[in-house]
């Protein structure tokens, strides 16, 4: 995590949107949205009633709002996050309080469509209904592909 270019101490409260290019620790109060082309560290103090669109970010206080990361989004310590969130990598710890839905797309190309290796670990070897052809259009077992559905969306989300 890159070293914050903005600080906004525990004593200040922002009402509005914040937009910046460096990294931010936010360890006040804030009622808008924060985009940051850098990284974040929600201080354990802060309270964020807004959405996040960032690089990377590290989460101690509440968040009330959803989480776009472009990287990473790690949830530690205590935690608190109420809105959905999505990133290429989650950590959570112990004793992270979070409500919403998880979106994790470790290998999405930048079109933003989901790619998946079919011969990694945890792809049975022979599994006909799991494979799809470069258009998308799911091929194999049709028996096998009848009890997963023949649409490739049940699987992936495709934008």
């Amino acid at each position: 995590m890159e070293e914050p270019r903005t600080i906004i101490a525990d004593d200040v409260e922002i009402g509005g949107p914040i937009k910046c290019t460096g990294g931010v620790r936010m360890a006040g109060k804030l009622s808008g949205d924060l985009t940051c082309a850098g990284d974040v560290m929600v201080e354990k103090s802060s309270q964020i009633k807004g959405n996040l669109t960032v690089n990377s970010v590290v989460v101690l206080g509440a968040i009330k709002g959803s989480i776009l990361a472009k990287e990473r989004i790690e949830l530690k310590g205590n935690a608190r996050v109420a809105g959905d969130i999505k990133a290429k990598r989650l950590v959570v710890e112990e004793g992270v309080s979070l409500s919403g839905k998880i979106e994790i797309t470790p290998s999405e190309s930048a079109s933003g469509e989901m790619t998946m290796d079919m011969d990694a670990p945890g792809a049975a070897a022979g599994d006909e209904a799991a494979k799809t052809d470069e258009d998308g259009t799911r091929t194999g077992n049709p028996a096998a592909r009848s009890a997963l559905g023949n649409r490739p969306s049940q699987l992936f989300a495709r934008k």
